[in-house]
């Protein structure tokens, strides 16, 4: 149990992982929407990572109880904490492209609402 969990943590974090690449590949080449389309998808896997690690800390509290020496999964979970650091250092990454992005979106909006008197769009009726 304690390894299919693991395994399964392992495939959503290299998915999300893709998934951030593709982000950021997607945020260089202006496709806005593309980013967008992936949005629930990695929603839906956080959710599930967040969910599998409360899964696995009761399944390891579990063995431990049983008497079973939970080292022996030493090296699985430390290569899931690789991995997930590994994410964490990508969703930097991403996060240093997309940020200052949104900035310019930011101050360009701003801009043309100051050329227009503090209105973006000049309506006349």
């Amino acid at each position: 149990m304690i390894d299919e969990t693991i395994q399964r943590m392992s495939e959503l974090v290299k998915n999300l992982q893709q998934s951030i690449e593709l982000d950021m590949q997607d945020v260089k080449d202006a496709k806005h929407e593309a980013l967008l389309s992936r949005n629930d998808e990695k929603h839906y896997m956080i959710n599930e990572i967040t969910q599998l690690k409360a899964k696995l800390n009761q399944e390891l509290i579990e063995k431990m109880q049983e008497g079973v020496d939970v080292n022996i999964y030493r090296q699985s979970v430390d290569s899931l904490e690789i991995e997930l650091k590994s994410l964490y250092e990508l969703n930097k990454k991403l996060a240093s492209i997309v940020l200052p992005v949104q900035q310019m979106y930011k101050e360009l909006v701003e801009d043309i609402t100051a050329a227009n008197g503090g209105n973006i769009f000049n309506v006349k009726a």
